[in-house]
């Protein structure tokens, strides 16, 4: 008994192993292999051929579905190129964002064209105020400067004071920096209306003519 019992469990296990390995065949002759070589040679085959190797290859289902991509190897010069053009997306993607934060803050400062202009006005008005300040600052130094020529002409025959010399290079200093700061107080003027200039030119177009609140909301979509 035991030994019919071993031979029918050894029958049963024969049977599924070659009821697995005709559904595994069965199953791999249902698939189907796509590839072009190098001359543009188009292969459909149950086996990926030997002019497919390292090649893009496609698995393709007995229904004509793509179940499976294989990409081929990169050259060097293939996979420098493609990070180039992923940094480039990366680099897209950010200017694109940042874009869109500078537009939401601009309609978030700003409820209308007068609102700008009376903020351009205020900063122009500002730097009126440095510039003369820095102007008035450069009248005291060179006032200053005649007073310490004046003293240094006592000392024209003898050695000068340590404080008198120390003292002219500091006025000195003072002029030039003043003068720096003068003429870069100037030139913002300019910087301050081309800013005003930009953002004008940005609210209107991203208002067009809409209400405040309207364009908030598309902004932040």
């Amino acid at each position: 008994m035991k030994t019919l019992a071993s031979a029918a469990h050894s029958c049963a296990a024969l049977s599924c192993a070659a009821a697995l390995l005709f559904s595994a065949h069965a199953a791999a002759q249902q698939r189907m292999y796509k590839c072009v070589d190098d001359k543009g040679k188009v292969y459909y085959t149950q086996v990926p051929p030997k002019e497919c190797l390292g090649r893009d290859t496609q698995e393709i289902s007995r229904q004509g579905r793509v179940t499976k991509r294989t990409e081929a190897a990169l050259t060097p010069e293939q996979q420098a190129a493609r990070e180039e053009e992923k940094k480039k997306q990366q680099a897209q993607e950010i200017a694109a964002r940042e874009e869109k934060r500078k537009a939401q803050a601009l309609l978030n400062t700003y409820s209308s064209e007068k609102d700008l202009e009376d903020a351009r006005a205020r900063a122009l008005k500002d730097n009126e105020v440095a510039i003369r300040e820095s102007e008035k600052r450069i009248a005291g130094a060179e006032k200053r400067k005649k007073e310490l020529e004046a003293e240094k002409e006592f000392y024209l025959k003898k050695p000068m004071p340590p404080k008198l010399a120390q003292d002219l290079k500091s006025n000195e200093a003072e002029i030039r920096n003043q003068r720096e700061l003068l003429e870069a107080k100037k030139k913002q003027m300019a910087d301050i209306n081309a800013k005003y200039d930009e953002d004008k030119r940005r609210y209107v177009e991203l208002t067009k003519g809409a209400p405040a609140s309207a364009s908030k909301s598309a902004a932040k979509k």
